[in-house]
Parts: structure tokens; sequence; C-alpha cells
């Protein structure tokens, strides 16, 4: 950790997290960190509000491989991606001088739209239809027509995205350790000539997904990155993948994935 001294926050820009923003610059540059204002200087990025803002700041700073991203709770408690809370940011300072941490290594997902564009998710890769009407799928893994799906849509998920999006439609909670994609139908129609499994199946990370999208007026599906939605209109298909990329994460040695799903949930 002596080797990771600047630091970037990415936070809103409302005057209550600008000031919380300015308390915890200083803080942290009593404790010898560099608080830095543009984040390809950092090497560590933190940041504050919530899960959400975790998910925007490690997408707007590129899921950078030579840092370590950390989360601060502003709200009522702590959450899944964010160890530290606003009101204890001393603690944060102190673990990381004490080497009181340790580097948690989340999965991402590759998503690649109609062959061109890539993107990376962290919790989860939804497609959904665009308009008041049921679209069609035909799902392939590892090239192997697995079955043609009529709904409202899916989620594919990682394993920390599991207690997310995926858990409220039914989905398992995977724990992180476990290389693998989730996938998770929205309101599936099943009848005699549409027939998918019905249930969220788990893939190896070994293994590839494909999405081709029938082209039938609904043309324009709703496709979200994280929580972010990505605008492109008539995709054919969607190729998804476990990712060769990770996003390390700042974790306290006593507060493990399964110790912040009890607290969210239990």
């Amino acid at each position: 950790m002596e080797k990771r001294r600047n630091m970037y926050f990415y936070a809103r820009k409302d005057e209550k997290t600008k000031e919380q923003v300015l308390t915890l610059s200083d803080l942290a540059e009593r404790y010898g960190f560099t608080v830095v204002k543009d984040f390809k200087q950092a090497n560590i990025i933190v940041s504050v509000g919530g899960d959400g803002a975790f998910l925007q700041a490690v997408r707007k700073t590129g899921f950078r491989q030579d840092c370590l991203y950390a989360g601060i709770a502003t709200s009522v408690s702590r959450s899944l991606y964010c160890d530290f809370h606003i009101d204890d940011v001393s603690a944060m300072i102190e673990a990381m001088t004490n080497e009181q941490i340790e580097v948690r290594k989340y999965p991402t997902v590759q998503v690649t739209v109609d062959g061109e564009t890539n993107f990376l998710c962290l919790n989860e890769f939804s497609i959904r239809t665009g308009i008041v009407k049921t679209f069609v799928m035909d799902v392939f893994i590892d090239n192997l027509h697995f079955e043609t799906f009529r709904g409202d849509g899916m989620i594919i998920s990682t394993p920390t995205g599991s207690s997310a999006y995926s858990k409220s439609v039914g989905g398992a909670v995977v724990d992180p350790m476990l290389p693998c994609l989730q996938v998770s139908e929205l309101a599936s129609l099943n009848n005699n000539r549409y027939r998918s499994l019905g249930s969220s199946f788990i893939l190896s990370g070994e293994r590839k997904l494909k999405l081709v999208v029938t082209q039938d007026g609904n043309d324009y599906p709703v496709m979200g990155l994280d929580n972010e939605a990505l605008g492109i209109s008539h995709v054919k298909e969607v190729d998804l993948m476990l990712s060769d990329n990770i996003v390390k994460t700042v974790k306290l040695k006593d507060n493990s994935f399964w110790e912040k799903v009890k607290r969210t949930f239990l």
C-alpha cells in the first residue's frame, strides 16, 4: 500500500457531497496521500455515495487494471461495494496505512454488440423489450442452440451482481470466488412454439453466451450496463463472456462478501 499514494475521489457535484470530499481530501493528505484531480494520475480511486456511485466510478475511469477501487457510503449503512462509511472515514485511512485491508478481485463481463462494440460490466448486463411487446431471442451456449426465448428480457450477471437485479427476479446469490455468469429470465412466455428453461442458470467462466434478437418490429431493445443505459438501435446479436479484466477493490479483513450479504438482506 505504501506505493499507492495518489488518490482520486469520484463523487456527485452537489454542495453537500463537495463538502464531504473536501473533508476526505484533507484527511487523506494528513496521512501522506496525494489527492489528484485527474483519475489517470491516481492509483487509488475512491467513490463517495453508494453502490451506484461505485459502479459509475469504475465505468467512468475505464475499469483501471492498475488501480485499487474503494467505496465510501453516505447512506445509513455500508453496502456491497462500500466497505467504509462517511461517518467513520478515519477507519479507511487507518486500515490502509496499517495494512488492515485485503485486495478483493471482482470479475467482469465482456459484452460485444453486433461484433463491433465492446463493453465491460461489473454487476450485470440486461437486455429488455423497448416497447409494450415481448421479443424473441435465440440463446446459444458455445455455439450450441440452447433455447428460443420469448419474454421481456434477460439479465446476465457476475457473482457480485447476483445480489442485485438478478436476485430480484429469483436468481441465486453466487459466491464471487466462483468465476461464472448467471443468466436470468424476465417474464418468459412458454407455449408450444416458444420454450425456454424458465429458471436462472449458471455458466462456467469458460463458456460463451450469444443472444440473437429476432427482428420483428421490436428492434430497439433497452440494454443496461450495470446502472447505465446503452443506446444502440437495430441490435441483431450480443456476445457475452467472462472478461480477463478484473476490478481490484479495497476490502476490510473482517468484511467478507457473505458478511455483506447477511448485513444487507438478513
